[in-house]
């Protein structure tokens, strides 16, 4: 639900902080107060048309920011955020948008930057504006399908991805029949271009790992005569006149007289004789691995030609060896194909035929899902309109295909099954059956929506309605039934209402007053949360106008009192 909505230098709001709460809640004041310009900063907060126009005189941008907890980690905002790498905490969403005074919007969700169409999609998932004259989502016949899939839930989410496994797979195999069908000069091209790379690869001879032992041999012989000479040094200070083996030799003859004349010497004798002949082997040592040492200047070259040669491949294949080898095994499975490109393309003809025979077995089965579910649809529809005095008019959910006309070749297969489904609707007797789209007197169609929205919200896990004044032209025993389906919405869903009906007013849990001020010669609008006697006062104008008479407050009280006992019914 929306908990909390910030609007700041907005028309002729110049500042304004509002908590909402579950339930229902109504929003009433004179008119030009700031009502619908509330609901316009929430339509722009979740991806509405800006303009500068919004912008408060003087400022240089305007701010709208919503708070959103959501009740179910399952929620279809959550999915979609994912699919944008928006991250969701604690099951809050906080969308912002500012617009500058150039006409320009920058839009964020939970902090961070995106664009006005991922705005959308996820706000779209969080609220649903209906105004009396807007061409809403229930409106909008390529939505109905979805509804009536979302009405049908687990049954047809069942038969639909049977569907939809299959439907994956036809369309795979129909992308690698049109490759293989695609311009014959084309795939000439294509195969001179392959048959090239893969010669380029095969005649390179890689080896997995060889890029890394020439680098470590290339290091080597770089660092050949820093080696050779630290060797060579090692060697002339242990071999030679007056060096290290001369000096232990001399020590070592000392060493052994001293043992000779003391026997608590010999051990001292023992160990510099065995330095001696320690580094007599050292010295025989080092003395080979300088005769072994051979510096190959055109080794060097060699490396560096073969390592250029690496590198062209990987810019052109792959970044490692290992990628370059699996681009060559990838397009020679390509090779094969075009070579036997008749064959392959039967093959896959073959199986698409397959394919469509058992499509066509699960769309039907699905498509016979969606009609019985279409009948439970249209029925509580009947009854949703009887309740709102609209018992003559008659729904129906229409399938563009007749069961006898379900054959394989009338199917158009898509992602949702072969099914075209549209919503039509009659409000008089002896009058046809029109497409709901088509619909559009102001107070038939509030309740047509009405009675839809109280349906479909149990199902579409929308987190906030809004309904902008949908009561417009109706009164009456008609106005208290519309107030009655507004909380039947709410039961299941967070409701917004802008009315200018006493009967709805009464039927709120919440009531907000909004008002419009004048100071130092500007108009602010400010937002009051009334108690019970301002309920009453509030309730009382809009049933009789500018004058409030004890009559009219009495007569608001019973609304109220009428109200509480519809809601704990």
């Amino acid at each position: 639900m929306l908990q909390e909505l910030s609007i700041k230098n907005f028309a002729i709001i110049d500042e304004l902080s509002v908590s909402f709460e579950e339930g229902l809640t109504v929003l009433t004041g004179e008119t030009g107060a700031g009502k619908s310009i509330i609901i316009d900063a929430i339509h722009l907060l979740v991806g509405g048309r800006g303009s500068s126009e919004f912008v408060r005189h003087g400022e240089k941008k305007a701010s709208i920011e919503g708070l959103f907890i959501l009740d179910d980690i399952q929620h279809p905002c959550v999915m979609k955020a994912k699919e944008f790498g928006i991250e969701i905490e604690e099951n809050m969403v906080i969308l912002r948008r500012d617009i500058s005074h150039q006409g320009k919007s920058i839009c964020r969700i939970n902090g961070k930057l995106v664009t006005i169409a991922i705005l959308r999609e996820i706000g779209s998932s969080l609220v649903d504006i209906h105004g009396q004259h807007e061409h809403q989502e229930l409106m909008d016949e390529t939505l109905h399908l979805s509804l009536l899939d979302q009405f049908g839930s687990d049954e047809i989410d069942q038969a639909l991805k049977s569907y939809q496994d299959l439907f994956s797979q036809y369309e795979s195999t129909l992308k690698q029949m049109k490759k293989l069908n695609d311009n014959e000069q084309e795939m000439a091209h294509r195969l001179d271009l392959i048959l090239f790379q893969q010669k380029e690869i095969y005649d390179s001879h890689l080896q997995l790992g060889e890029d890394e032992s020439l680098l470590e041999e290339k290091k080597k012989l770089m660092d050949y005569e820093r080696l050779f000479e630290a060797l060579q040094t090692c060697y002339n200070s242990i071999q030679g006149e007056r060096k290290a083996l001369d000096w232990l030799g001399l020590a070592m003859s000392h060493a052994e007289t001293a043992g000779e004349l003391d026997s608590k010497y010999q051990s001292l004798a023992e160990s510099v004789s065995n330095s001696f002949y320690l580094m007599e082997d050292v010295a025989t040592t080092v003395r080979a691995e300088l005769d072994g040492l051979e510096f190959e200047p055109d080794r060097l070259n060699i490396i560096e030609a073969r390592l250029n040669e690496l590198n062209g491949l990987k810019r052109k294949y792959g970044s490692t060896i290992e990628e370059i080898l699996e681009y060559g095994s990838k397009i020679e499975e390509e090779i094969e194909r075009i070579t036997n490109r008749d064959t392959h393309i039967q093959e896959l003809q073959r199986k698409v035929t397959s394919l469509e025979k058992d499509m066509f077995v699960e769309a039907k089965h699905l498509t016979k899902v969606r009609k019985k579910w279409a009948k439970a649809l249209t029925n509580q529809i009947h009854e949703q309109l009887q309740e709102l005095y609209m018992d003559k008019t008659t729904f129906e959910v229409r399938f563009k295909l007749s069961d006898s006309e379900l054959t394989p070749e009338a199917y158009k297969y898509r992602r949702d099954g072969g099914d075209e489904v549209e919503f039509y609707i009659s409000t008089n007797p002896g009058e046809p059956l029109k497409p709901l789209s088509k619909v559009a007197s102001g107070g038939e169609l509030s309740r047509i929506m009405l009675a839809l929205k109280t349906i479909f919200s149990k199902h579409r896990g929308i987190t906030s309605i809004i309904f902008d004044e949908v009561d417009t032209g109706v009164s009456g025993r008609v106005a208290q039934a519309i107030a009655e389906k507004i909380h039947q919405v709410s039961v299941h869903s967070q409701v917004m209402c802008i009315s200018h009906l006493p009967q709805v007013a009464a039927m709120a849990d919440f009531h907000l007053y909004i008002s419009k001020k004048t100071n130092d010669g500007r108009t602010r609008t400010a937002v009051k949360a009334l108690e019970n006697e301002e309920k009453i006062r509030e309730i009382g104008r809009m049933i009789s106008g500018v004058e409030i008479t004890e009559l009219t407050k009495e007569h608001a009280r019973e609304l109220l009192q009428l109200a509480t006992s519809i809601k704990n019914a």
